[in-house]
């Protein structure tokens, strides 16, 4: 093999092992990315859930003793 030809193949493996660290963070970044939209939509049921839970207590006219000012507001 000439000089040019082991360079050739030794940037090839250098490649290679570059591919082969890139993918498998992305497959790590995937799943994270995965994982982070199961907590945001989980995030978003719990806030229509709580929104509703407001609506519904505010419609009732029920007020919490933590909703109301002191009396020197």
């Amino acid at each position: 093999m000439t000089a040019s030809n082991a360079q050739t193949d030794e940037r090839l493996t250098q490649l290679e092992i570059k591919i082969s660290y890139t993918e498998d963070l992305l497959d790590t970044l995937n799943a994270l990315v995965a994982q982070q939209q199961d907590q945001i939509d989980m995030l978003l049921r719990e806030v229509g859930r709580l929104r509703q839970q407001d609506q519904t207590q505010g419609a009732g006219g029920q007020h919490l003793p933590g909703d109301e000012l002191p009396p020197h507001y």
